[in-house]
């Protein structure tokens, strides 16, 4: 892939591959096919492990949202350290790659707040989350995150795991609109909606960050909560009927041309079991 391409591709759930003027930047990989510290557990649909690390070229900057099995995968994260140049995290989620081996002078931990310089052009704004962090046995020890991504030519909103509250709103009034928001979609219940979106939160939150396009994820290939594996997507478009934000859903693997809004994509779980 040459890097004068602007394209995105989805792996499934929250891991996602950009690379937007000339950066190549990775989010939330998991390729081991599970997301439970107990082997033969949460582990993949069929059909969904179709990449590995062994796929990716060098990445000029990974993100971790937070520490969750599902977003922070040991196995990827130990296969990619010798093609990451830099990781950028939350507090205190740097100590889980330090202790896998990372260089300390590669991981960039970051509060809420805060902005990053990457390059010229490029900006990373680390900003809230409503969720919370857990691994093992310890919980809220290190920080949750999003990220807004300013490259020389488009705003990316990388949402990571949230419930719907006013942060959104804030994020969009200083930062709006935003090109893309991509934004959890998928394990959700209405018992942990302080934590995950409703499908109808979703397209609020969207809204608030006005946003020009809508990536939802975190769906499609784990069975994490007590709904159908293709209920978000079903919901999601069903509603968006009356919202009209336009949606981004690629098939796993299925190339986002990042700077095409209008693009457009199948329905691809229609009829899929």
């Amino acid at each position: 892939m040459s890097r004068k391409e602007d394209v995105l591709v989805w792996f499934g759930h929250s891991s996602y591959f950009m690379q937007i003027d000339g950066k190549r930047m990775l989010v939330d990989p998991v390729f081991s096919g599970s997301v439970s510290p107990v082997p033969g557990t949460n582990k993949s649909f069929k059909g969904t492990d179709i990449y590995t690390v062994e796929d990716l070229p060098e990445i000029d900057y990974l993100f971790i949202t937070h520490d969750h099995y599902d977003h922070l995968d040991y196995e990827t994260i130990i296969k990619l350290k010798t093609k990451t140049k830099k990781v950028i995290c939350g507090l205190g989620v740097g100590s889980h790659l330090e202790y896998w081996g990372y260089n300390p002078q590669d991981i960039i931990e970051k509060d809420w707040h805060d902005s990053i310089s990457l390059d010229s052009g490029f900006t990373v704004y680390t900003t809230p989350a409503r969720h919370f962090s857990s691994r093992s046995l310890q919980s809220s020890k290190t920080l949750w995150m999003s990220y807004v991504v300013q490259t020389p030519t488009m705003k990316i909103f990388i949402g990571g795991d949230s419930g719907y509250d006013t942060h959104y709103a804030a994020i969009g009034e200083k930062f709006g609109p935003i090109d893309l928001a991509i934004l959890d979609n998928g394990q959700f219940d209405s018992t942990w909606r302080y934590i995950h979106h409703l499908p109808e939160e979703v397209l609020k939150a969207a809204k608030d960050l006005k946003t020009k396009r809508l990536f939802p994820v975190h769906n499609s290939k784990f069975d994490i909560a007590n709904h159908s594996w293709d209920t978000p997507l079903i919901q999601i478009t069903e509603l968006n009927k009356e919202a009209h934000i336009p949606l981004i859903t690629p098939m796993i693997g299925e190339e986002v041309l990042l700077k095409d809004d209008q693009q457009q994509f199948k329905q691809w779980w229609v009829g899929r079991k």
